[in-house]
């Protein structure tokens, strides 16, 4: 049995598929996605869509002007976290640092008015550009969840260790939410 393996599985033995997922080849995909899209999103701000918004009737440029920072806030919160994890995957920092750090960044409340007349006005690209970053952060929140979730069960699991009725209520719980 390998090291990692060895790390991926909890104290009953069941397989911590998320501390997997985020040190295998899908997490390099999903970060090089994420700052491929920053990248994306930076050279187009900066270029068509500057000359694109200029051609936007007044409530269009608003809207522009509002989803575009939206789309630039939200990209850098997604990029942050990327690379808190990567540090955490490459050895650069703990998974507690990375937790502590973690919380600086907001992956849940960044949203976009994606209907509307305005919406329909922005240019495509700033639309797909959105639209993908959305996208992305559902998937990093998820993941998010699965990695750090997860670690609050295991340090709730250590402290329930020596009484099994408290062991089987905390998955319970972890299961399905507070009971009674």
């Amino acid at each position: 049995m390998t090291e990692e393996t060895k790390k991926a599985i909890g104290p009953v033995g069941a397989v911590h598929i998320a501390h997997h997922l985020a040190n295998s080849d899908n997490f390099q995909n999903l970060f090089q996605e994420g700052m491929s899209l920053v990248e994306e999103t930076a050279t187009y701000l900066d270029g068509n869509g500057r000359e694109e918004a200029k051609q936007l009737p007044r409530p269009a440029s608003l809207a522009y002007a509002t989803e575009s920072m939206r789309l630039t806030t939200r990209l850098m919160q997604l990029a942050s976290w990327l690379l808190l994890q990567r540090a955490v995957n490459e050895g650069e920092m703990s998974r507690e640092q990375a937790g502590s750090e973690k919380n600086k960044v907001r992956l849940d409340k960044l949203s976009s008015a994606t209907g509307g007349p305005s919406w329909d006005e922005l240019p495509a690209t700033l639309r797909d550009l959105i639209e993908r970053s959305t996208r992305l952060q559902e998937r990093v929140v998820h993941l998010d969840k699965m990695l750090y979730r997860k670690d609050a069960e295991e340090h709730v699991e250590e402290a329930t260790n020596d009484n099994p009725v408290a062991s089987q209520l905390s998955q319970l719980h972890a299961a399905f939410g507070k009971l009674g």
